[in-house]
């Protein structure tokens, strides 16, 4: 790794800052995603209601414009609320925790449309046979549908986490050192804007292969036993 006139290890704790944003918003974005599902296959019109605002509305806007809303614009507004009831309040937020909740709840968006192809995907005979032996329909998702679906799901949270881990990169608005942040500090520091951003697209290359073999190797072991045709 180039010293960058001692800013390298800047690059390197943030290239470890954005891995730990994007793992934990992914996690967040599984659980939305699976409750999304879940909203939109169930009969319950409320449900299919909600999800299907959810999806549309977060998919339709810019990943910038609601990191900025969240962060900056939703404690202007619990604070103007509380000064017109007069009362005196200060909110702010956490960079980290403020920047993993919003990716995870926009990509919880996108990975909801997966779920929901990957639980459609599995044959419906499986959770009839399911009924058939006795089981509930709780111990049928849990035990037939739900490990069936992962390999219809993989390839497609695969894609969603490789555009999220990108997206981490826009947090850097919000102050949080992740790598982009730290990339520009360190541009701005020893005035090499074109090595310090390469260098930092090296780093989004190099977690995105190691991404793409931990997937490899997922999918694989998801599908074993499965025949090819």
């Amino acid at each position: 790794m180039i010293d960058l006139r001692g800013y390298g290890w800047l690059l390197w704790q943030g290239a470890g800052q954005t891995v730990l944003v994007g793992l934990a918003s992914m996690a967040i974005a599984m659980i939305l995603g699976l409750l999304g599902a879940w909203g939109k296959l169930s009969r319950s019109k409320t449900g299919q209601t909600l999800t299907g605002l959810y999806t549309t509305i977060i998919r339709g806007i810019p990943e910038l414009v609601i990191i900025l809303l969240i962060y900056y614009g939703v404690p202007t507004l619990i604070q103007d609320i509380a000064e017109w009831l007069d009362a005196e309040t200060v909110v702010d937020f956490n960079p980290f925790l403020a920047g993993v909740a919003t990716i995870g709840f926009i990509y919880g968006a996108f990975s909801t449309e997966v779920f929901r192809g990957s639980f459609l995907a599995v044959p419906k005979g499986q959770m009839e046979a399911a009924r058939a032996v006795g089981m509930s329909r709780v111990q049928g998702f849990f035990r037939i549908l739900l490990p069936q679906m992962w390999r219809f799901a993989l390839p497609g949270l695969g894609n969603v986490w490789m555009v999220l881990i990108k997206a981490t990169a826009l947090v850097s608005v919000i102050q949080l050192p992740e790598l982009m942040r730290n990339a520009d500090i360190a541009a701005r520091s020893t005035k090499l804007p074109f090595t310090c951003y390469f260098a930092a697209s090296l780093l989004y290359l190099g977690i995105t292969i190691v991404s793409i073999l931990i997937q490899k190797k997922a999918e694989a072991w998801a599908n074993r036993g499965i025949r090819k045709a």
